[in-house]
């Protein structure tokens, strides 16, 4: 057993709705995505073409479930972020908060690199990526909850969604003009197009590129002040619900009203993004607490359990070890002269081999710890 801040340990003391939501929220990419996008291929009608168009992406504008995946963890990483925090400012002060914080942005930023490095073409680095994006998120998170408590995080957020907003809407795209939003004409794509060094996700900009790091600090932030909220002394388990329940019900208002103007748009994380993935994560955050913290109703949650607990160690095992890839050759093996049915069983071991070690690591006690 290593030691040590990337270590495998026990967790004492943690938050179950929130190990419960991370794994359900990673468990829809850890092949389930695949196997329902299979499943229509091979038996499309109605209700396979709708449970596949709910774990795809949408071209630019708007937002399906599938989008709200990659917010809601770096929601969760803010609600975590002031749960950890706290202990240390208690225990060891702001300098030690401080250590903890860069310390741990820097290990999930490297691998961040190391994880793309596995599957992209030989000598190709990208600098920004999910994990790369969580890191920054958390990095910045940490350092407002530090220097300013709660009160810090609730004066950022709507100066990075309004500044973000007033840079897309004023600041002039070079032969374009201002306030565009479409792909390749907006400011987000034209700086990650000139300043972003390396591999870029989408040919010439990233959907985590530079500038729109900003508002997905605030994505972050959200979930911070509801960890403030969790966390918060004299105020029942109950209440706290309700408080999330109405934020999240305003979160939704307000961005969706904005997204009229400011379209909500993943692939450069708009303002009016931020808000409607933010009031979702809190909706959903708000049930799993109800369910699983206030009334204690924990049997249906274990596999999201057994995810959660290690659920960047999952993320990157599944790629790096190509599961699917595995999955698929020995599907192929049993059903060579149907690829539909192949893709299917290969979608499908592959969500059950993540299941499987996700309870292996778990039943043992094994967490990494970043």
């Amino acid at each position: 057993m290593a030691s040590g801040i990337l270590n495998f340990r026990s967790a004492p003391g943690r938050l179950l709705s929130l190990d419960a939501l991370r794994g359900f929220d990673m468990f829809w990419i850890l092949g389930v995505d695949e196997f329902l996008n299979a499943l229509r291929g091979a038996a499309p009608g109605p209700l396979t073409n709708f449970l596949a168009a709910q774990v795809t992406h949408s071209d630019w504008a708007g937002v399906t479930p599938y989008d709200l995946i990659f917010p809601l963890f770096v929601f969760i990483a803010g609600v975590t972020t002031v749960f950890s925090l706290e202990k240390i400012l208690q225990s060891g002060g702001r300098w030690a908060a401080l250590r903890r914080v860069c310390l741990r942005a820097v290990l999930i930023y490297l691998l961040g690199i190391l994880y793309y490095v596995s599957f992209l073409p030989w000598g190709e680095v990208r600098l920004l990526g999910v994990l790369q994006r969580i890191a920054l998120c958390y990095l910045f998170t940490g350092l407002i909850y530090i220097a300013g408590r709660w009160r810090g995080l609730f004066l950022a957020l709507p100066v990075l969604l309004l500044g973000y907003w007033a840079l897309i809407a004023l600041v002039p795209v070079p032969g374009v003009g201002a306030g565009y939003t479409s792909e390749g004409l907006n400011l987000a794509n034209y700086i990650d197009r000139h300043y972003l060094p390396l591999y870029k996700w989408d040919n010439d900009h990233d959907p985590e590129g530079l500038l729109s790091t900003l508002p997905a600090i605030g994505s972050c932030i959200l979930g911070a002040l509801a960890g403030v909220l969790l966390k918060k002394d004299g105020l029942s388990p109950q209440r706290k619900v309700f408080w999330l329940l109405g934020a999240g019900l305003a979160c939704l208002l307000l961005g969706y009203a904005w997204g009229t103007q400011f379209p909500i748009i993943k692939k450069i994380w708009t303002s009016s993004y931020v808000l409607v993935a933010g009031g979702y994560s809190l909706l959903i955050l708000a049930l799993f607490y109800q369910l699983v913290d206030i009334w204690g109703l924990l049997g249906w949650t274990r596999p999201f359990l057994w995810i959660g607990s290690n659920a960047i160690l999952l993320y990157t095992a599944y790629t790096v070890l190509k599961f699917s890839e595995l999955g698929g050759s020995a599907a192929g093996l049993l059903f060579p002269a149907s690829p539909p049915a192949a893709a299917v069983l290969g979608s499908f071991l592959a969500a059950c081999t993540s299941l499987l070690i996700a309870y292996l690591l778990y039943r043992r006690g094994w967490f990494l710890r970043l």
